[in-house]
């Protein structure tokens, strides 16, 4: 399914939600309404060079996170850009809007930075809960042709302990959907340095479980799943919700 979106009309967005810009916008023009047919045309054609068999959803609306919710809630994975997605409004990502796709999805997502090649090692984000074991199911089960690729299950606490919850029950899991595994706990706090930490691996994916921000938090303290996001260095899977 492509889903596309004319550009936001400023005028009516509830306040909760509402970046100021400096002038309100009163409608899509015929180049923007030509620049989304010119997209919709270039998806079509990228999909039929994969075989890869796809509908096209013909809405004319702006940007409205319940039609995301809605056709996620059919769909088994959501693609979106790191870098493009709405960035001629806010080029800080996750922008506003980025963020309510992350939090309106209702099947996993997969953020990609624009100049990414190729995926050679994945780093699975674990913190003994449910929601980050999900995350690893969810990825087998939509990749399992990236599941032979070397895998590091990462815990990451602040503390001297080397401990990590549950740790027997996870390796006989994930070996039986990975193919070449590690363990790790990193000592430090992940919301300020995880982003850096795995912004200096290449080739890589990040794995984590739901993207649990709130909108209205947007201008507080940034998770370190929004940093890797704005770092642009590689792709990260949400198995959300």
């Amino acid at each position: 399914m492509g889903l596309f979106f004319s550009p936001v009309n400023y005028e009516g967005r509830d306040s909760a939600s509402y970046i100021p810009v400096a002038a309100a916008y009163h409608g899509v023009t015929a180049n923007e309404r030509e620049t989304v047919t010119a997209n919709k045309a270039l998806f079509a054609k990228s999909c039929d060079k994969h075989y890869i068999r796809h509908v096209i959803h013909e809405n004319e609306e702006q940007w409205d996170k319940t039609i995301l919710a809605k056709e996620s809630r059919f769909a088994d994975l959501i693609l979106l850009s790191g870098e493009l997605f709405y960035a001629d409004l806010d080029v800080r990502q996750p922008n506003l809007y980025l963020n309510e796709a992350l939090h309106a999805a209702e099947c996993p997502l997969l953020i990609v930075p624009e100049d990414f090649a190729s995926c050679g090692h994945l780093f699975a984000a674990y913190d003994g809960s449910k929601e980050s074991l999900f995350a690893m199911k969810q990825f087998s089960y939509l990749f399992p042709h990236l599941t032979d690729l070397p895998t590091e299950v990462v815990y990451v606490k602040d503390e001297t302990s080397n401990g990590i919850p549950d740790l027997e029950h996870l390796r006989h899991y994930s070996r039986l959907h990975f193919g070449s595994l590690n363990f790790s706990k990193l000592h430090f706090n992940a919301t300020h340095y995880f982003a850096t930490w795995i912004g200096e691996r290449q080739h890589a994916m990040l794995i984590t479980g739901c993207y649990s921000r709130s909108s209205l938090s947007y201008v507080a303290k940034q998770s370190f799943a929004e940093e890797v996001i704005h770092e642009h260095k590689l792709p990260v899977f949400i198995a959300h919700p």
